[in-house]
């Protein structure tokens, strides 16, 4: 147990003001947190306030906003995160998540039957499900070393990550790229490599393409996983690996690379098999 898990009263020598409150990190548990050890940059400190910078992303089924997390009065204490918020029940969209739900497990079949069918409840604990499953990906992810943002926290239906890009402007997505051949084709193999980190992990995007890769920094940075498929449990899985290899190879391919679908899709089999 580390002592910032508590907040620490003496040291809130401000009070939030519009658009701020105080930092969420002391109400989260160490399973709701990213992995250990954690980066650098992160302010875990309780007496930090979280400011609502603005909206960066709109979705289906969740809207993702910048915010600052700092100490106030300390501004070597303070980083930038991009806060994926889940919508309520009465405003977002789960129709496309059977397949990718296949093989997931639930707390108990009284979740099951909810989540079957669609009450009240079982459409609030689809949204928390699809959340969890996100960041738990994202935990994983990040400890095999695959280009993902590191998840800070989840906090309810929350998720806060780290922000890929400068100031307030997210980096740009893949397919907003204009690059010469060869950095077209070292994105392409970044991007490969990135495929491969997420086979070996049993894994499979299940919705990748030039418009959830960023472009940071010039490396790669995959985002947009609360679909994640399980390789071994989704019966499905095969085919959304291989719809994630043509989706990739055929962009890629219109920007002169040398990509096949087919012969990425045989090596991410071998990765699992």
């Amino acid at each position: 147990m580390t002592f910032d898990a508590f907040p620490v009263p003496s040291t809130r020598l401000v009070e939030p003001g519009d658009d701020q409150r105080w930092s969420t990190w002391p109400d989260t548990s160490p399973t709701e947190r990213g992995p250990l050890p954690h980066p650098d940059w992160l302010v875990t400190e309780a007496a930090a306030l979280d400011t609502e910078l603005g909206l960066v992303k709109t979705g289906k089924e969740a809207d993702v906003h910048l915010i600052e997390r700092a100490v106030p009065g300390d501004p070597d204490r303070a980083c930038t995160l991009a806060a994926k918020r889940y919508r309520t029940s009465q405003h977002r969209d789960f129709t496309r998540s059977t397949q990718y739900v296949e093989g997931r497990r639930t707390r108990s079949m009284r979740d099951e039957r909810a989540l079957g069918k669609k009450s009240t409840y079982g459409r609030e604990l689809a949204a928390t499900n699809w959340a969890f499953a996100e960041f738990e990906a994202l935990r994983h992810l990040s400890q095999v070393g695959a280009p993902v943002p590191y998840p800070v926290q989840i906090h309810d239906d929350e998720i806060l990550m780290e922000f890929a890009g400068h100031g307030i402007t997210a980096a740009p997505r893949l397919a907003q790229v204009r690059e010469d051949a060869v950095e077209i084709r070292r994105l392409y193999r970044e991007v490969v490599e990135a495929m491969h980190d997420f086979a070996r992990a049993g894994f499979a995007h299940g919705d990748l393409s030039p418009y959830n890769i960023l472009v940071h920094n010039g490396r790669i940075v995959v985002i947009d996983v609360p679909q994640i498929v399980d390789l071994a449990a989704n019966p499905s899985g095969l085919d959304l690996l291989h719809r994630d290899c043509v989706n990739v190879t055929t962009w890629f391919v219109r920007q002169g690379a040398d990509a096949d679908a087919e012969e990425l899709f045989a090596e991410l089999l071998a990765e699992v098999y």
